[in-house]
C-alpha cells in the first residue's frame, strides 16, 4: 500500500503572506477558506472543525487571528489519521507600500573617502536620493559591495558617522556582494564563503556608519544562492530577500536564490511569501527602474496595482552604476526614471517603509 498521503491542503499554499486580499477582515481577525483534497467521504476536520467535503474536495473556513497561524487537516479524529498541514503569516496591519532599494553600490562610498566632502549630500549621488526623500518622504536601502578597484570599505572614514545616524530612518545600507564580478557569485557558495564576505562588509558599516543604518533585509547580487549561502544570511540576522523572478538569463535559471521551479512559479504571482523550512522571507520585484522607458513606468506600475496579490507592497529598485557618465551603459535620465517611479507610487497612495519598521514596514 502507498504511504502517499490522500489528504491535502491545496490552498493556502505553506508560507503564504496573506493579508486582506485574501480574505475577510472582521473586527476578530481574517476570515480566510482552506481548501483541498480528501478520499470520498472523509471526515475531514481544519483545525479541530468539521469540513464540508463535496466528492474528493474538502472546503472550510477559518478565522485567522496571530502574525503565525498552523494549519491542519486530518481525515477524523485518530491520531494516525491522514493529515497535511502549513503555516501562514497575516500581515495584519497591511496597506498601499513601496520600498525603494538599490543595488551593486559602491562608487558613492568610493566617492566620500578619496574627496573634499563636507557632508554626505554633497555627493551627487546621495544628493539625489536626499532630494526624492524631503520631496516625496522615500525611504531607500544601498545594498553594496565590499570593494570596486581602487577602494575597498575599509578606507571608508567614519567622518560622516553622525550624519549617517541622523538619517538612520530614511537611509540604510546593506550587504549585497564582494564585488561587481564575478557575475553569480554565490549561486555555489558555502556557508562560509558568504558569511566572511557578509561579516566583513557589516562590520564596516557599522564601523563608519554606525549600527542604526543596518537593515534586516537585503538583495543578494544577481538574486541567485544556494540554500546554504542563504541561511548564513538568516543565521546573521538577515530575515528576507528580494527576488526578481521573472528575469532570466540565457542557459541559466529564474533568479530566484535557492527556489524550485514549482515554488517559483507560485511565489512569483505574490507580492510576499515565506519559506517555513529556513524562516526566510522574499519579496517580489514589481519594477527596475534601469530597465525599460521611465514613460512606460506608470503603465506598469498601474498593472502591477490592479493584481490583486501584486497591489499591497512594491517592490521598486534600480542600480548605482548608471547614475555615472563614465559606466558603460550609462542612463543621463536616471533620476527622471526614479522620480517617476516614486511620483506614481505616491500619487496612487503607497506610502515609502523600511522593513524593519514593524512586519515588512507596516
Amino acid at each position: 500500500m502507498s504511504n502517499e498521503k490522500r489528504l491535502r491542503i491545496t490552498s493556502p499554499h505553506d508560507g503564504d503572506i496573506l493579508n486582506q486580499t485574501d480574505g475577510t477582515r472582521t473586527e476578530h481577525g481574517l476570515l480566510i477558506e482552506v481548501t483541498g483534497t480528501c478520499p470520498a467521504g472523509a471526515d475531514v476536520r481544519v483545525n479541530g472543525r468539521k469540513a464540508a467535503v463535496t466528492g474528493t474536495t474538502f472546503r472550510a473556513p477559518l478565522l485567522i487571528v496571530g502574525e503565525m497561524t498552523r494549519v491542519r487537516a486530518c481525515a477524523g479524529p485518530r491520531p494516525d489519521a491522514d493529515s497535511d498541514s502549513i503555516k501562514l503569516l497575516w500581515d495584519r496591519n497591511c496597506f498601499p507600500r513601496y520600498r525603494f532599494s538599490s543595488d551593486d553600490n559602491i562608487w558613492f562610498l568610493q566617492d566620500l573617502a578619496q574627496n573634499a566632502r563636507k557632508s554626505l549630500f554633497d555627493n551627487p549621488y546621495l544628493a539625489l536620493w536626499k532630494r526624492l526623500h524631503d520631496t516625496y518622504g522615500t525611504s531607500v536601502q544601498h545594498n553594496i559591495y565590499w570593494e570596486t578597484p581602487g577602494f575597498q570599505l575599509s578606507e571608508m572614514p567614519d567622518r560622516f558617522k553622525a550624519e549617517w545616524r541622523d538619517n538612520a530612518y530614511w537611509l540604510k545600507l546593506a550587504f549585497h556582494a564582494r564585488a561587481d564580478k564575478p557575475d553569480l557569485p554565490y549561486q555555489h557558495a558555502s556557508y562560509e564563503q558568504i558569511a566572511r564576505d557578509f561579516e566583513d562588509i557589516v562590520t564596516e558599516i557599522a564601523r563608519f556608519a554606525g549600527q542604526e543604518v543596518l537593515t534586516s533585509y537585503t538583495t543578494i547580487h544577481w538574486g541567485r544562492a544556494t540554500r546554504e549561502a542563504c541561511r548564513a544570511l538568516r543565521d546573521r540576522g538577515i530575515r528576507g530577500l528580494a527576488c526578481p523572478y521573472p528575469d532570466k538569463w540565457p542557459n541559466e535559471s529564474p533568479i530566484a536564490y535557492y527556489m524550485d521551479d514549482a515554488m517559483i512559479a507560485y511565489a512569483t504571482h505574490r507580492d510576499y511569501w515565506w519559506d517555513t523550512q529556513e524562516d526566510i522571507l522574499f519579496t517580489t520585484y514589481d519594477l527596475c527602474c534601469n530597465i525599460g522607458a521611465a514613460a512606460e513606468y506608470p503603465k506598469s506600475l498601474a498593472e502591477r496595482a490592479a493584481h490583486p496579490h501584486h497591489s499591497q507592497l512594491m517592490e521598486v529598485m534600480i542600480h548605482e552604476q548608471y547614475f555615472y557618465p563614465h559606466y558603460k551603459a550609462y542612463l543621463p535620465d536616471y533620476a527622471n526614471r526614479v522620480e517617476t517611479c516614486i511620483r506614481w507610487l505616491t500619487e496612487h497612495g503607497y506610502k515609502p517603509v523600511q522593513y524593519d519598521h514593524g512586519f515588512l514596514g507596516a
